[in-house]
């Protein structure tokens, strides 16, 4: 069963190519400019800690901003690791597991010029969790601390030397730090100087407000211009601190296109030298125009997250089973999105050293379904209704609304009735973090946000543990399995790497036997870039190190 393919597809990029010259900017200028159509509706958040998921850490966080630890994105071929950031090293404390003592790497200026040293670090980390603290910002909260949710507190040991504390014994912390980027203190500090506001807090606010249209990190580039919804001009960091990665363009033009007809037009009529996601029926058309076309498997799964509150209909497992059971992965891959995705059996498939060996087969066997639908109480003549929230783009979402149409046709050939809600992505991002309870779900008892497998945290724990139900993080169903958390509790308090993997492969089999989600996809990042541009690392990675590409004028 294929969802039919729109025929006036190729129509329409043809006349928004027409008509796209007058709608993007053009960048008169000797400097070298990387014009990049993203597929967010709206520019990430540019004051230390992005929205929109990780779309928002790739373009606004990882351009300006470093972290203590970071990604290697330097190979198309090996996995993503966790690497030294603004920490050159770090270790836990033999005696007390809930103490690190991170060093910090030398000589690291922010874009202002003041030092990075360990009173940077404190602040940072005291602007997402300290509340008393005078840069607290609550809305940098839900998109940083539910990433890192166990680190308590930071002291300076010394100028270079810092002590992180966690509430408990965590060895997922250094993964967990890539998300918390470093942001200016003494900026800040001159912006909360000079703002009006009728007490400490809104001159907070203020100064936040303020650094966001003039901000200030470590990375490799720098704020040049910004537009809300329009553009956002970063120009590299010549002075940055790893000179491999200073960047070896000039600019680089980042410009919200939401709509994958719009980005792919923008890039035919040459207003973009690159997208991502561009509509996947024009992929030939693209490459016979002589775009270079990427994609790579990443650690990511495009999923329904079920709701597990009270009445809801996924609380049987026979219809978590059969919804699995319903879907065929290749047909969705082979038609509707042109072989750009990876048919999902879990969040790990096999060879992967978190795998474990599930019990449960996720695979395409409609007559399984239907018998394991029948046994629940339903049938041709009572289909059972389900609402699931979904976006119509967005980061990592892929195609999510003709996705989300394949489904329903798919589920329904198996007694299910399913309503679409669909909103805008960072509201439906946000929605993710208040929970299937929340009057923001509509009603809905699924939701479709994919998300990152990059580490055991963003890849289970968040989603597994009765714990990190929100507000806490996104358990956005209300998972309360006392297995899964016996099992995460025994993979976050072992230290030695071998005896972790097999913890998190023994959850992720429980998981996968569970059927804790819809299962459908795994992203390759597909992205089409002009000709001009070259040295592309596409990682195995939602990110990208943009510091490497080169483009000729």
């Amino acid at each position: 069963m294929l969802i039919k393919k729109n025929k006036t597809r190729a129509a329409l990029i043809a006349l928004l190519a027409l008509g796209s010259a007058a709608a993007w900017p053009r960048v008169a200028s000797a400097d070298t400019v990387l014009r990049i159509g993203m597929t967010a509706a709206d520019i990430p958040r540019t004051l230390g800690q992005p929205d929109q998921g990780f779309e928002g850490n790739r373009f606004t966080g990882l351009t300006m901003y470093d972290a203590l630890t970071g990604w290697d994105l330097s190979s198309a071929d090996k996995a993503s690791v966790v690497i030294p950031g603004l920490a050159t090293e770090w270790k836990v404390d033999d005696a007390d597991k809930t103490k690190w003592i991170f060093k910090l790497r030398p000589g690291v200026t922010f874009h202002d010029g003041s030092p990075f040293n360990a009173d940077a670090v404190v602040w940072n980390v005291e602007k997402v969790l300290k509340q008393d603290a005078p840069q607290f910002d609550a809305s940098q909260v839900g998109v940083t601390a539910s990433r890192m949710p166990t680190l308590a507190s930071a002291k300076k040991i010394d100028d270079m030397t810092v002590e992180l504390t966690t509430k408990e014994p965590d060895s997922f912390l250094p993964i967990n730090l890539t998300n918390l980027f470093m942001a200016s203190p003494a900026k800040w500090q001159a912006f909360y100087d000079k703002a009006e506001g009728a007490d400490a807090k809104a001159k907070s606010q203020a100064a936040w407000t303020a650094f966001a249209k003039d901000a200030s990190g470590t990375g490799p580039w720098k704020m040049a211009s910004f537009t809300p919804r329009e553009r956002l001009e970063l120009v590299k960091n010549a002075a940055y601190w790893d000179k491999a990665r200073v960047p070896k363009v000039d600019k680089m033009l980042l410009l919200p296109m939401p709509e994958a007809n719009a980005r792919t037009a923008a890039l035919l009529s040459g207003q973009v030298d690159w997208v991502e996601a561009p509509a996947p029926d024009a992929l030939p058309e693209l490459k016979q125009r002589g775009f270079k076309l990427y994609a790579n498997e990443q650690p990511h799964v495009w999923p329904w997250q079920f709701s597990r509150v009270e009445g809801s209909p996924w609380n049987d497992i026979r219809v978590r089973k059969a919804a699995n059971l319903c879907v065929d992965r290749e047909g969705l891959k082979d038609g509707l999105l042109a072989g750009q995705m990876v048919p999902a059996t879990g969040t790990f498939e096999p060879g992967h050293p978190w795998r474990g060996k599930p019990t449960f087969e996720i695979k395409y066997d409609k007559a399984a379904a239907q018998k394991l639908m029948q046994e629940a109480g339903f049938g041709p003549n009572k289909k059972l209704t389900v609402k699931t929230q979904t976006s119509a783009s967005g980061s990592g979402q892929m195609q999510p609304l003709p996705m989300n149409e394949y489904l329903q046709q798919a589920l329904a050939e198996c007694y299910f009735d399913v309503q679409l809600d669909v909103i805008e992505w960072n509201t439906l991002f946000t929605n993710w973090r208040r929970g299937a309870k929340d009057p923001s779900a509509n009603g809905a008892n699924a939701t479709n946000v994919t998300y990152a497998a990059m580490d055991p945290f963003f890849a289970l724990v968040r989603f597994l543990q009765s714990g990190m139900a929100p507000p806490v993080s996104n358990n956005w169903g209300f998972i309360n399995n006392p297995k899964f958390d016996e099992l995460v509790k025994k993979a976050r308090q072992t230290f030695d790497p071998a005896a972790r993997d097999a913890a998190l492969a023994e959850l992720h089999a429980a998981s996968v036997d569970d059927a804790a989600f819809l299962y459908v996809a795994h992203d390759v990042g597909p992205r089409a870039i002009s000709p001009k541009v070259t040295g592309v690392v596409q990682p195995k990675s939602w990110f990208i190190d943009f510091s490497l590409v080169s483009i000729t004028p």
